[in-house]
């Protein structure tokens, strides 16, 4: 049996953060914490069935959106909430999810703990994978941390000085969501938000610290996050495990919306490996 409870957060930063918790009936302590990616949200696609197939392996999941994903309470999916958007940036994100653990360490830990103890174990894909490395390196309540095709550097990822210049002159630039065909818009306060906590937000940094369990789940064909940055993500911490699936793309064989009652055989392979992972672990 799957329990499934919702929950709306307030998050530090004016917007409020949506949850979904799963649990199975007999719990033991073990608590998957997954961050979407850029452009994401909790209901893309599978992650609802990837949140069973944990459950019914024995560990309970949350996914969550971040509180200025671009979506609302209302309107969870798509993107209405365009300000929101705008103003989102790396500290909030990290704001956000260390509301998520506090929550399950304070009010949440009674739904989900055994024995008075909450093992957290996050995960987080694309951008997500990046903010659940830096968080794994500075929270100690954190037992393991999984990225899935997670990005290795954020810095790399900004435009260009003739990019950046144009971007500091208008004060916002543009992104289409092919999805949704939305012109998603992004402040210039996103890269002032980086440089000031460039330190903090150093990808590479966090890895090397790492003194925590770490699994990097890639695909061997995803055409956005190349996987040489998972191979960089092993050389900064050589103890961490990484597992390549052959084949895979970005998102493991998914897509929005997902009309199958069952996952993609890349999405299935990196499940099976998180929740190994976190068993043994």
């Amino acid at each position: 049996m799957i329990t499934k409870t919702q929950h709306i957060l307030e998050g530090k930063h004016e917007r409020p953060i949506p949850l979904d918790l799963y649990t199975p009936k007999q719990q033991n302590g073990d608590l998957a914490v997954f961050c979407h990616g850029y452009k994401g949200f909790k209901d893309w696609g599978c992650w609802d069935l990837v949140a069973r197939e944990f459950v019914r392996e024995g560990v309970s999941f949350l996914k969550f959106n971040f509180s200025h994903n671009g979506g609302t309470i209302e309107q969870p999916i798509d993107f209405p909430d365009l300000e929101a958007f705008a103003l989102n940036n790396f500290t909030k994100e990290m704001d956000d999810l260390q509301t998520v653990i506090e929550w399950v360490c304070g009010d949440g830990a009674s739904r989900v703990e055994s024995e008075n103890t909450v093992n957290i174990h996050l995960i987080g894909h694309s951008r997500g994978g990046g903010i659940v490395t830096l968080k794994a390196a500075e929270e100690n309540r954190v037992a393991t941390v999984t990225s899935w095709a997670g990005v290795s550097d954020f810095k790399s990822r900004f435009a260009d000085k003739k990019a950046l210049d144009y971007w500091r002159a208008n004060g916002v630039i543009y992104v289409e969501n092919s999805r949704t065909k939305q012109q998603l818009p992004h402040y210039y306060q996103f890269y002032e938000d980086f440089v000031a906590n460039e330190e903090r937000f150093t990808i590479r940094a966090a890895a090397t610290s790492l003194d925590l369990p770490h699994l990097i789940v890639h695909g061997t064909e995803d055409p956005t996050v190349d996987l040489k940055e998972a191979m960089a993500l092993k050389s900064w911490n050589p103890d961490a495990r990484l597992h390549v699936i052959e084949g895979a793309d970005h998102v493991f064989g998914g897509k929005h919306p997902w009309e199958v009652n069952r996952l993609p055989g890349h999405l299935k392979n990196a499940v099976d490996a998180t929740v190994d992972f976190i068993k043994q672990e």
